[in-house]
């Protein structure tokens, strides 16, 4: 039985809370069951940090044209007990309103809306930063750099918020009971996951 106590606290990774949101049965392979994911294998993944590597050599300053930032540090790994989160943020600006903002690059296509899978993740940075700074952050931003570089702007409010903890809490639950949940009911998800072959 997984024990959450001071020790051993249960700390979720904004990346899972995405894949949960994918299907929840990944939480449980991954862990209850402690099965590796073996993302490595996937090409969106590999391209994806291909491009993150790239990021940090090419054009640093191109992001000052686009959202008013005075100065960024770049791959802040951040923790909270509290909010039992964890994660590495690619960015944290610091804005001319004297607010913080994540910055969360994607390998994906730009659309106009933001799914919420990214709305969540950005929320869960957002609250982690505003933990770790002290400081008040109001929106965050997404770039996608699979056909270029366009963003999405994400405001941060208490009811984005607490549906990102409410997601949170049903994962922790997960982890503590050890119950296998409902797969996704959208099929085509299956496809290309890594339990397919052994999610009956």
């Amino acid at each position: 039985m997984f024990i959450d106590d001071v020790k051993n606290p249960i700390l979720i990774t904004p990346s899972e809370v995405m894949e949960y949101l994918y299907c929840p049965r990944f939480t449980f392979f991954l862990n209850v069951l402690k099965i590796p994911q073996y993302e490595d294998k996937r090409y969106k993944v590999q391209k994806g940090r291909i491009v993150h590597e790239n990021r940090l050599k090419q054009n640093k300053d191109y992001l000052r044209k686009k959202i008013p930032m005075i100065k960024k540090d770049m791959d802040v790994y951040m923790s909270s007990e509290n909010l039992h989160v964890r994660g590495i943020v690619d960015e944290v600006a610091y804005l001319q309103d004297e607010t913080l903002a994540p910055i969360d690059y994607k390998y994906s296509t730009y659309k106009k809306y933001v799914y919420k899978t990214h709305k969540i993740q950005t929320a869960l940075y957002a609250m982690l930063i505003s933990e770790t700074y002290k400081m008040e952050v109001k929106r965050g931003y997404i770039f996608y750099i699979r056909d270029g570089s366009k963003m999405n702007e994400v405001l941060i409010t208490s009811s984005l918020c607490n549906e990102a903890m409410k997601i949170v809490n049903e994962i922790i639950n997960i982890i503590k009971e050890e119950k296998i949940p409902n797969k996704t009911k959208t099929k085509v998800r299956c496809f290309d996951c890594c339990y397919k072959n052994i999610c009956v």
